[in-house]
Formats: C-alpha cells, sequence, structure tokens
C-alpha cells in the first residue's frame, strides 16, 4: 500500500492509515515495514516535511495483534502528580524490540493513568526500573514536572530504596560495595564490574541466617541506579541471589523459579507537597513461600520490620 504523506511524525501519519493502537504502530516501524521514497525507515519520531510517498504492506500491518491484557498491578500509592505501584515478578517494566508481552507501560495506558512524557515514547512514566524477575515498589510520574523532580532526587540521593534478598551463602559483615558498573564485554545480557563504567554503590546488611545457616536474608541499600547493580554487586563477594541463573548457579532441581530479590521500601520527597513519604511493597507470594521453607517465619516477621530496618541501617550507614 501506497500514500502521499502530510507534514507531521511518522508514526502519527501512518496510524491515521492503520486502524492499528500507538504501540503496534511504533512495532510496525521498528521492524522495518515502512518505506519512505523507497527507503525503509525504522524511526518512530522521522519527521514528514509532506509529499514524500510512504509504502507499507498492509497484510504485515493485519498481522499486528492487539496486546492483551489480561492481569492487575497494585497500586500502594497515588495522587495527582505520581502513584507507586508493587511491581509483580516477570512484569517487563517498558516496552522494546524484544518483548512480546504486554508491559506495566501497556498496562498504564490501558488503565488510562495519565503518564509524563519526559522518558521517551515508550518508557511513559517511568521514572526509575525493576528488572523482569525482580518484584516491588516502583515510581511512576503522571506530569513532566513531577518526573524531572523525582529523577533529580535519584540523582542527589534524596530517594532512597531497599531491597530484601535472598543469598546462598551467609555475609562474613555488613559491606558497602563501591565499584564502577558497566556492560560486559563477553555476554551482552550481562553487566561487570568496569572501570570505564558508572560509578555504582551499594550497601549489604545482614538480616538473618537460614534454618540450616547455608542462606541468609539480607537487605540491600542502593546509592545508585544501575541495571543489575545488586547481583554485580554480590558477585564481587562471591555471593550470588536464589534463583538468580544469570550471575549466579541455579540447579535443574531448584523449585526457585525467579530472581529472590524484591523492592521493600521507597521513600521520596513528594514534588508537590515537599512532604517526605515512605511507601512498603508486601512481599509476592513466591517471595513469602521461600522464605518459610528457610527462614524461621517468627524470625523473618521481626527482621523484616520497618523500624528494625531503619535502625539497623542507621547504624550502619
Amino acid at each position: 500500500m501506497e500514500f502521499v504523506a502530510k507534514k507531521g511524525r511518522l508514526d502519527t501519519v501512518l496510524q491515521s492509515q492503520i486502524e492499528q493502537s500507538r504501540n503496534q504502530i511504533e512495532k510496525f516501524i521498528k521492524n522495518g515495514n515502512v518505506k519512505i521514497d523507497g527507503k525503509t525507515i525504522k524511526k518512530c519520531g522521522f519527521k514528514l516535511k509532506g509529499g514524500e510517498k510512504v509504502s507499507y504492506d498492509i497484510k504485515e500491518a493485519e498481522k499486528e495483534k492487539s496486546i492483551d491484557i489480561d492481569f492487575d498491578v497494585e497500586i500502594l500509592y497515588e495522587d495527582d502528580d505520581l502513584l507507586v505501584i508493587n511491581k509483580p515478578p516477570f512484569l517487563t517494566v517498558h516496552p522494546a524490540p524484544s518483548v512480546s508481552e504486554a508491559t506495566l507501560v501497556d498496562w498504564l495506558k490501558h488503565k488510562n493513568i495519565s503518564l509524563s512524557t519526559i522518558s521517551g515514547e515508550e518508557r511513559h512514566g517511568i521514572v526509575h526500573r525493576i528488572d523482569k524477575q525482580t518484584s516491588g515498589a516502583l515510581i511512576v510520574a503522571k506530569n513532566n514536572e513531577a518526573h524531572k523532580k523525582l529523577s533529580k532526587q535519584l540523582e542527589d540521593k534524596s530517594m532512597g530504596r531497599y531491597y530484601l534478598a535472598m543469598i546462598d551463602m551467609p555475609l562474613k559483615d555488613n559491606i558497602i560495595v563501591d565499584k564502577k558498573i558497566g556492560r560486559n564485554r563477553k555476554n551482552r545480557l550481562k553487566m561487570g564490574i568496569d572501570e570505564r563504567g558508572k560509578i555504582s554503590k551499594t550497601a549489604f546488611l545482614k538480616l538473618l541466617l537460614s534454618k540450616d545457616e547455608k542462606n541468609e536474608l539480607i537487605l540491600a541499600k542502593l546509592f545508585t541506579g544501575r541495571t543489575h547493580q545488586i547481583r554485580v554487586h554480590l558477585g564481587t563477594i562471591s555471593r550470588h541471589i536464589l534463583g538468580d541463573d544469570l550471575y549466579g548457579f541455579k540447579s535443574k532441581n531448584s523449585k526457585i523459579n525467579r530472581v529472590m530479590l524484591h523492592a521493600y521500601i521507597i521513600y521520596f520527597i513528594h514534588p508537590t507537597s515537599e512532604k517526605k513519604i515512605f511507601i512498603k511493597a508486601p512481599l509476592f507470594k513466591d517471595f513469602i513461600e521461600v522464605a518459610n521453607e528457610k527462614f524461621d517465619k517468627e524470625k523473618f516477621d521481626e527482621k523484616i520490620d520497618i523500624e528494625y530496618i531503619f535502625n539497623t541501617i542507621d547504624n550502619f550507614c
């Protein structure tokens, strides 16, 4: 199919010709299914001057299926500027060419939640991200002003994030790891310690030994927010999170099917009221089941009490 373009963005102009969602149009363009004056263009924001010949294969466009949103997400806090959600494990935060399933951003749009736009087309509202297998608290900005202020808090450390993790060997002691992280040059799926990478700092605190004393529940405080930061920094002290088969060692007989890492507490300064807000994200069923198997439940509940955690943090860093 061909048409003569009017002035505007490629994705917007194409959507006026094909009755598909914005996400589907973006995927269609990025898959190389659109040509302008005979040249394949994969940039959604390509500026059309008007008068160009745009061609596309309608059969390919019809293959694009609507995204099925068959899940819900718990909202822990919401107001006019932002919301904090409890991200379930196995939910990808934002769309990417390699992602075929519905994402958190798809869910937010499906719910018609107002979202900031400064992070780009595919990351509307996303102030920071959490890995697919990791669960827990995540902030979403509803407008650009809130997004800017929250992003600044990530940079100046006035926003705090605390993670719970179950690891394969107890820590010798509480420790702060301050080592730069960059993309692993041998495996692009992984990150690694790299002196040319980005400054990265994590504090690890001992919370509770397992019943057999082989594993440990720990708290990780992020001073920076690099991809896979907790997992990479743990690797520098020869520790790994249970269920992590990318950085650790996962037995074929293991019943743990994801990384036992949960973004438990987040605090920040509200971008409008300037009040300090603390949010706790409840643990998911799979995390609780592993914890109940490995740890004394009464002691576990005592160690994840917020007052206990903040007293522990204050005494260490």
